[in-house]
């Protein structure tokens, strides 16, 4: 068997993670040369490459001097944290990229800290260094901070430091990139300085399961790690689930990575990631042994979701015009196959046969689940994002985000005001070369819907990172500061031009003129922090008198482009999202007013 290596590149989002494997696979000569076009090769997903981040944690391996790498891409976002905790237990040793000018951030802490509590060798690699403001000197002093800070051993702590710009494929020992000529300083300090995989192949099998994916004609497939024995095709193996209950499966399929794809192996030692079929209701942090003799693995835990929404089937008046699935059946069983994926999510049922309570990590880690749900058909209505209280000793607790803030100067007193009115704590603040630098402490539910409004404050200029701290006492009183008023219209019918010069002049349109809507359908932002009922579908009278100006021709500024994030953030707690593939409309939860009066009273 060839040695080989198992690496995971850990970061902060938007590091250069995914560009640095693109640099490793072109390099190694992973594809001929006529396939390797194009980047951020491992980002697959439709969802990913649109955003330009990664979502889902990814494998590939390459061949370097006769050794096997295999790579593991895993997310920046705390939100899909789920995906870095399941990914150490595959691994050996990580890469940990970090931005030549931003230095570490606090995603790069939340994956590093899970990385040395696994007890992997790191390598630091400062990528990005043709920035023309990089400091790579700084850059390292706060990263070893940050490993001290987070309780690395001492050998953890003399990590080898890497010099990169994965963009233009090339690394080095010193940061000059003059003398810096390809990829390969990288590759060789992988192989010298990580360990190769431990594991025993003459023990009996065991096999960590770490991910799952579903395969079209070979049926669900288990993603993991084979700690001890081999494994081989067509082989019996047993099934410990993690309630304890064992299960005898035949493997049907045994493949191993070769690139970014899978080829069949007829067997497979220790140390391998490996992907296996023909095990039937398999779940992630479960295991697979040896019938006779294994003992079966610990059972991974995975931390508690944060926020909740209810997902369910869409009652309003365009119900099932525009989507393929529109029932509570086809919502029920596309979030029980989304369960068999994402280690992070809970579903339990809502009020009612049509609605589902949906927990997750965070809001974009629901967003993302809301826009693939409607890119594949499905129509539903979703509630506003809420937190998740616990009950300790008799104590309420509620979670807490440590955010940190880049702006301009000029914007921290707006930031500063925004973020007291959310009830957060500033904890550190530093001005240089023009930018301040902002740290608090908030509770979650006071972050909920603040990131649009950050990114008007400060003229889209700012950047707002979070990392979550944990469950702390719940603090007294309101906290949000998402308050306004809505628009509502009060006439089923198509929106007029004549109409919406006149309410425009009220507050601010999500629509423009031509658009369908119906009774109890939110239109726009009121200017004021009440909701107010307006005719949009008002028609201008026509008489046969004429005078001068009378057709005078009216002038619709263009409506707010509400993209999902956006309409979940402006939701109030009687408002409602309808997503179908083809729109996106916000509404009241009761769309009669007279009825929506009496309740509120």
């Amino acid at each position: 068997m060839a040695e080989f290596r198992n690496i995971a590149i850990i970061a902060h989002v938007d590091h250069g993670k995914t560009t640095l494997v693109d640099a490793l696979l072109k390099q190694t000569h992973t594809f001929r040369d006529n396939e390797a076009m194009g980047t951020t090769i491992m980002d697959s997903n439709e969802l990913e490459r649109e955003r330009g981040i990664t979502i889902f944690s990814k494998n590939a391996s390459v061949e370097w001097n006769g050794k096997k790498i295999n790579i593991v891409d895993t997310p920046g976002h705390a939100d899909f944290g789920g995906e870095v905790e399941r990914v150490m237990n595959l691994v050996d040793g990580c890469l940990l990229l970090v931005d030549a000018k931003e230095g570490p951030m606090p995603q790069t802490k939340f994956v590093l800290k899970k990385a040395l509590e696994a007890g992997h060798k790191i390598i630091l690699v400062i990528n990005k260094i043709d920035k023309k403001d990089a400091r790579p000197s700084w850059v390292l002093n706060k990263t070893f901070d940050l490993f001290i800070d987070l309780g690395a051993t001492d050998e953890q702590a003399h990590f080898p430091v890497i010099y990169a710009s994965a963009i233009s494929g090339v690394a080095g020992l010193e940061p000059d990139l003059a003398k810096m000529q390809d990829i390969t300083p990288l590759l060789d300090t992988v192989i010298d300085y990580l360990p190769a995989p431990t594991g025993d192949g003459e023990k009996p099998l065991q096999i960590s399961v770490v991910n799952i994916f579903y395969d079209n004609y070979k049926g669900r497939i288990a993603v993991g790690r084979v700690v001890n024995g081999t494994v081989k095709q067509n082989q019996r193996i047993k099934h410990v689930d993690r309630d304890g209950a064992t299960h005898m499966e035949k493997i049907t399929a045994l493949q191993i990575y070769q690139g970014l794809n899978r080829v069949d192996a007829p067997s497979v030692g220790a140390g391998e990631i490996v992907a296996i079929a023909g095990v039937q209701n398999v779940q992630i942090g479960e295991c697979l042994i040896d019938p006779e003799q294994a003992e079966a693995l610990p059972v991974m835990n995975i931390e508690e979701p944060t926020v909740k929404m209810t997902f369910g089937a869409n009652t309003s008046p365009f119900a099932g015009t525009e989507g393929e699935f529109s029932t509570a059946r086809h919502l029920k069983e596309r979030l029980e196959r989304e369960l068999l994926n994402d280690v992070a999510l809970r579903v339990e049922k809502g009020e009612g046969d049509s609605q589902f309570i949906v927990s997750g990590r965070g809001e974009l880690h629901l967003a993302i689940l809301i826009e693939k749900m409607r890119r594949e058909g499905y129509e539903l209505q979703v509630s506003r994002p809420q937190v998740i209280f616990k009950q300790e000793g008799g104590v309420t607790m509620e979670p807490f985000e440590a955010v940190s803030i880049e702006c301009p100067e000029g914007f921290s007193g707006i930031v500063i005001e925004k973020m007291g009115k959310r009830r957060a704590e500033m904890k550190d603040m530093s001005v240089e070369n023009g930018h301040s630098y902002l740290e608090f402490d908030i509770p979650t539910r006071g972050l909920i819907g603040y990131r649009s409004e950050f990114l008007t404050d400060t003229k889209g200029q700012g950047i707002l990172n979070t990392l979550l701290l944990g469950y702390r006492t719940k603090m007294e009183g309101e906290v949000s500061g998402n308050e306004h008023g809505s628009m509502i219209s009060m006439e089923n019918g198509m929106t007029m031009g004549y109409a919406l010069t006149n309410l425009q002049e009220r507050g601010q349109l999500f629509i423009g003129a031509g658009v369908n809507v119906y009774v109890g359908m939110v239109i726009g932002q009121n200017s004021r922090s009440e909701d107010m009922e307006v005719n949009p579908c008002k028609e201008k009278k026509l008489s046969n008198m004429r005078s001068k100006g009378d057709g005078a021709s009216v002038a619709i500024e263009a409506p707010r482009d509400m993209t999902l994030e956006l309409s979940l953030e402006y939701l109030g707690n009687d408002e409602l999202l309808e997503v179908t593939p083809k729109s996106l409309r916000i509404r009241k939860a009761i769309l009669d007013s007279t009825t929506r009066r009496r309740t509120e009273s």
